[in-house]
């Protein structure tokens, strides 16, 4: 799902560009575009819980002040709860492994990472449907979290893009594109033992 074309100079192309094997690595990894098994989803949804455990507190530490509420009014881990409870999927501690892959330190670097979550709010959407068709599941009962912000998703991705071009200068659009990258890779590395087992 794309909203608005990104010019080619911009840092939303670069970052397209940068992760997009590691995104189709994540996608073949997870397996969310076809017949989804109840076992399946449930274990993408205990790693979606425990990357974002890590992720979210990792992130918001290294926005400013003035980004912070902004960040928090974008969560999803609400959801991503609702819907453990609903299906009666155990929440798995938080991993500092996770946090240490990420190396966050910047803001540059924590929008460059939310770009990969985000983005994921876009997917969910398709990922929503599939669920609900595959698996009977609604927003209200184990599908929260995909569906998410719902008919707002767009325009919340929308003002997302908006804060990356504006807060992210030219001067650190590859520090945003490496932790992109690397979000990714840690997302890999959350879910294989999960869902290769």
């Amino acid at each position: 799902m794309s909203f608005d074309a990104a010019p080619d100079n911009s840092l939303l192309t670069r970052l397209r560009q940068a992760t997009g094997p590691q995104h189709e690595a994540v996608e073949a990894l997870l397996k969310l575009d076809g017949e989804i098994a109840g076992p399946h989803y449930r274990r993408v949804l205990a790693g979606f819980a425990l990357f974002l455990s890590a992720w979210e507190p990792a992130v918001r530490a290294a926005l400013p002040g003035d980004l912070q509420d902004w960040f928090d009014a974008r969560s999803r881990l609400g959801f991503l709860r609702q819907d453990l409870q609903a299906l009666a999927v155990a929440s798995p501690p938080t991993s500092v492994g996770i946090v240490g892959a990420l190396a966050i330190a910047t803001p540059a670097e924590a929008l460059g990472s939310m770009y990969v979550l985000e983005g994921s709010a876009l997917g969910g959407q398709l990922i929503a449907r599939t669920v609900a068709r595959t698996l009977g599941l609604t927003p209200q009962a184990g599908a929260a979290y995909f569906h998410g912000w719902g008919e707002r998703t767009g325009d919340n991705w929308r003002a997302f893009r908006q804060v990356l071009e504006q807060r992210v200068p030219q001067a650190d659009h590859q520090d945003a594109a490496d932790a992109a990258v690397r979000t990714f890779e840690a997302l890999r590395a959350t879910f294989r033992p999960l869902v290769t087992a």
